[in-house]
């Protein structure tokens, strides 16, 4: 079983990195949860978001390429919900950032409005640009990448 532990850091050392956003400041403190076991991990702070064990599908795409979905991801923070169309149909999504420098890395199925796609209800989509690997590599950004069976707007 892979151990998840809490870091607690001060808002402090981000600031002086110039690495935390400004919503974050009036929390005072900021928690990290540092996974143990192979992750993928934010590829501008390094930050960790999920354990392979809760990769659930790599055929996902969006409008910059491939896509991850995942059962669970920490360390984010979620945005509005909004409704959006896409591939497979209307969907109630949130935008998830990275809880360190706030990048957009992908976004939260919170309601799926077609019969076969409430299995996403709940799960979180993370660009795969947007992240370091298990392997600790990045991914580079295709544009190029056939559409089919894509679920971005």
């Amino acid at each position: 079983m892979h151990e998840k532990k809490v870091r607690n850091i001060s808002l402090w050392a981000f600031l002086l990195r110039g690495k935390i956003r400004l919503d974050l400041l009036e929390m005072g403190r900021l928690f990290v949860i540092d996974l143990q076991g192979e992750t993928y991990s934010c590829k501008h702070c390094h930050t960790p978001f999920a354990l392979t064990d809760d990769l659930i599908s790599k055929s996902f795409h969006c409008k910059h390429g491939r896509a991850y979905l995942f059962e669970n991801v920490v360390n984010v923070t979620v945005g509005e919900m909004e409704h959006r169309i896409m591939m497979t149909g209307w969907h109630t999504v949130a935008d998830i950032f990275c809880v360190c420098c706030g990048s957009l890395v992908g976004w939260k199925y919170e309601i799926a409005y077609e019969k076969s796609q409430k299995y996403k209800e709940g799960k979180f989509i993370i660009e795969r640009f947007k992240v370091l690997g298990p392997d600790g590599g990045g991914y580079d950004m295709n544009e190029d990448e056939p559409m089919i069976g894509s679920d971005e707007e």
